[in-house]
């Protein structure tokens, strides 16, 4: 276990600079490769990958780089690619994909295929049907009590869910999402489902195939303003540990959650390796699914790196390996706070090709890791180009003096338009 190894790490978001941060670390570390050397964050940390397509439908010359570079880890950061099954096409002996299968990888990719799993599992979810047809999805509205949900059952990369407040914007959700399609392909099919009342927490775990085990607790925002207001977002910062739940509580997760899921899925010849998410609401009869991710969430992976006590290569080589059970993950004691950076008109029309300034004195408070998201070099300025424009994470003692560090850093960065959450930690987020 002390060879050197070579890694590819896949994606290029704020999740994969912390990533990229925390496989550096590594005693195990060979190259490191990125596949989005844009991110200026991530080019100074890897290798970039040459002219070279990461396409599952044409995976000759991926596969090629691998052999030729000698490639012993693939780290696959977003869905979308695993959804694609880029996992499957890149195992091959010698080589760890880190990462959830083409199969597995359903449980986000399809929300109304998730939902017959956890129906099967045994697992609680919110009550709720699926639809392909819009006007039957408004009927089955208009025979209930506003409140309810509605979801794209498709991949929106976090933005296809609508929590409306009255019968009409439920109507309008269904029109937007199956009838103008603003998320493409993703609104073919429609969930809807009871609104549940609690507090909203992510638990994220790592299955090797057999063995699970349950990562540090978060809770993120995802709302664009102050208070839970305004538009559904990818996240706009995140907390860790966060939710309150004591050890009785994650048990009962893993118990009611976890393991039924992941052996539902192996009776049904779906073998689950890597990440696997759970969005959950904490409700007063107990933890209720409110979706199913297969990988890191961003931010939740930002808030949880920093903490992370272990080698994160060892780690990965184990998860896909079977041998979980054989390495030791620990916690920095205290918390983490991350603050999500986005650009004005975030989340529909975010502004882009902003310069951003203040990045190193941000770096230099005491505490604190700044993640590129969503930037890129330009005349050898670093502008904006996403929505989510930096991740700025701050650790502490506790989570004020981590979400103080993190909110310190924030004011000394600048750019024109810069849009975040004054609340972030502030308050347990609890949706009535």
């Amino acid at each position: 276990m002390s060879d050197r190894v070579n890694v590819l790490l896949v994606g290029g978001g704020g999740r994969e600079h912390s990533l990229a941060w925390k496989l550096r670390q590594s005693a195990r570390l060979g190259d490191l490769w990125v596949s989005n050397p844009e991110n200026p964050g991530l080019v100074a940390l890897g290798k970039p990958l040459p002219d070279v397509p990461v396409d599952s439908s044409k995976p000759f010359q991926l596969q090629r780089f691998c052999d030729r570079e000698r490639i012993g880890l693939v780290v696959i950061g977003p869905e979308e690619p695993l959804a694609a099954g880029l996992a499957d096409v890149l195992q091959a002996e010698g080589r760890v994909v880190f990462g959830a299968s083409k199969d597995a990888a359903r449980l986000e990719a399809d929300k109304s295929w998730c939902r017959q799993v956890m129906h099967a599992a045994s697992v609680p979810m919110a009550e709720g049907r699926s639809f392909t047809d819009p006007d039957a999805a408004k009927r089955f509205l208009e025979s209930r009590e506003i409140p309810y949900v509605v979801k794209a059952a498709g991949l929106c990369k976090g933005k296809g869910v609508v929590v409306p407040a009255t019968m009409a914007e439920a109507i309008e959700a269904v029109d937007q999402i199956m009838v103008k399609r603003v998320f493409g392909d993703a609104g073919k099919t429609v969930v809807i489902e009871e609104r549940i009342k609690g507090q909203e927490v992510s638990v994220l775990s790592l299955v090797d195939g057999r063995n699970i085990f349950v990562l540090e607790p978060c809770q993120d925002h995802k709302r664009l303003g102050d208070g839970d207001t305004g538009p559904n977002t990818g996240g706009m910062g995140v907390f860790s540990p966060g939710g309150g739940l004591d050890e009785e509580m994650l048990g009962r997760i893993e118990r009611e959650v976890l393991v039924p899921t992941v052996d539902t899925l192996r009776r049904d010849g779906v073998e689950y390796q890597g990440v696997l998410y759970a969005g959950l609401m904490i409700t007063p009869g107990g933890p209720k699914v409110l979706e199913f991710n297969c990988r890191f969430g961003d931010p939740e992976c930002q808030a949880l790196m920093v903490r992370l006590e272990a080698d994160l290569v060892e780690v990965m080589l184990a998860t896909g390996r079977k041998r979980l059970h054989e390495v030791e993950i620990g916690w920095k004691a205290g918390s983490s706070c991350c603050v999500v950076l986005a650009s004005r008109g975030y989340p529909e029309k975010p502004e882009t090709g902003k310069v951003i300034e203040g990045l190193e004195e941000a770096a230099a408070v005491e505490g604190v890791q700044v993640f590129h998201a969503g930037t890129r070099a330009e005349g050898g300025r670093i502008v904006t180009k996403g929505g989510r424009v930096l991740n700025v994470v701050g650790t502490g003692a506790d989570l004020m003096e981590a979400r103080g560090r993190a909110y310190r850093a924030c004011e000394m960065i600048r750019f024109e338009g810069k849009t975040c959450r004054t609340d972030i930690g502030a308050v347990p987020v609890v949706v009535a």
